[in-house]
């Protein structure tokens, strides 16, 4: 989501220019099978199209991140840690948990046991209690 909100602006941009753009000419003798009238606008309709769905992307990332933030800010440094350690995607799941068995310096159950809980926390404070 923050890769989203981070480069939507580029993308929309490049959007535009792609949408004034002049196609390249063909040189040859030979006949291309026809000619399309309405190139040029179909590109533009293109464009639109593709930026209105980069904008509704931006906007529900927006929201969620409003959403998840919020809950994100609410949880202690160690639980923030143990959770982005082990949902990490350049390890396995065996390294992430052995990452957090030397950092507390524990056995590996109760680096599960302490993710657990972080995400129980997370759970509660994004979705409340049941």
């Amino acid at each position: 989501m923050e890769f989203i909100i981070a480069n939507t602006d580029e993308k929309i941009k490049a959007e535009h220019d792609k949408m004034s753009g002049l196609g390249s000419p063909k040189y040859g003798d030979m006949p291309t099978g026809g000619h399309n009238n309405t190139a040029g606008e179909d590109r533009i309709i293109d464009g639109i199209e593709k930026i209105d769905i980069l904008k509704e992307r931006y906007r529900q990332a927006v929201e969620y991140m409003d959403w998840f933030q919020h809950s994100w800010d609410k949880l202690s440094n160690d639980e923030k840690y143990v959770l982005e350690t082990f949902y990490e995607d350049n390890l396995d799941v065996t390294g992430n948990i052995y990452e957090i068995c030397e950092h507390y310096n524990i056995e590996c159950s109760s680096a599960y046991n302490r993710k657990n809980r972080a995400l129980d926390h997370l759970q509660t404070m994004l979705f409340g209690k049941e």
